[in-house]
C-alpha cells in the first residue's frame, strides 16, 4: 500500500508498507526500526514480538516521547504491561497496533507536531 506523501522539510514519514517492509521517505526497511520525526534508527534490535523484553522498552525512556506506537506486524498484539512499565512510570503512553495502523497513526501525529516515536517490528 502506498501512502500519500506530504512532507514538510526533512520530517520522517512512512511512505509505504508491505508484509515484509516499511518505507520511510522512500527508503525501504526490512528489519525492526524506530522512527522519530527527525531520524530513523536501526539500533533497536528486536527479532520479533516474542523477543520483546523490558530492556527493549527501556530504550525509549531517553527519547522522551509523548507516545510510543508499537507496530506489532500483520496483527495487533499486546505485550505484558510489566515489559513497558518504565515508560508508563515516566508518563509515556504506549499504543499497540498492527504495523499498517502504526504507520498511519504516526504520520497523523507527526503532522500535528506531536512528539511521537514509532517502533516497528517486522
Amino acid at each position: 500500500m502506498k501512502l500519500h506523501l506530504s512532507n514538510p522539510g526533512d520530517t520522517k514519514l512512512f511512505t509505504a508498507h508491505g508484509a515484509d517492509h516499511v518505507m520511510v521517505n522512500g527508503e525501504r526497511h526490512e528489519r525492526s526500526i524506530v522512527v522519530l520525526a527527525e531520524e530513523v534508527r536501526s539500533d533497536w534490535v528486536v527479532a520479533g514480538f516474542d523477543e520483546l523484553s523490558e530492556a527493549h522498552f527501556a530504550y525509549f525512556v531517553a527519547l522522551k516521547p509523548d507516545v510510543l506506537l508499537l507496530g506489532t506486524g500483520a496483527t495487533q498484539r499486546f505485550p505484558h504491561p510489566r515489559l513497558y512499565r518504565a515508560l508508563t512510570d515516566a508518563g509515556i503512553g504506549v499504543e499497540c497496533m498492527d504495523t499498517p495502523a502504526a504507520c498511519r497513526t504516526y504520520n497523523i501525529l507527526v503532522a500535528e507536531d506531536r512528539k511521537v516515536v514509532a517502533a516497528i517490528l517486522l
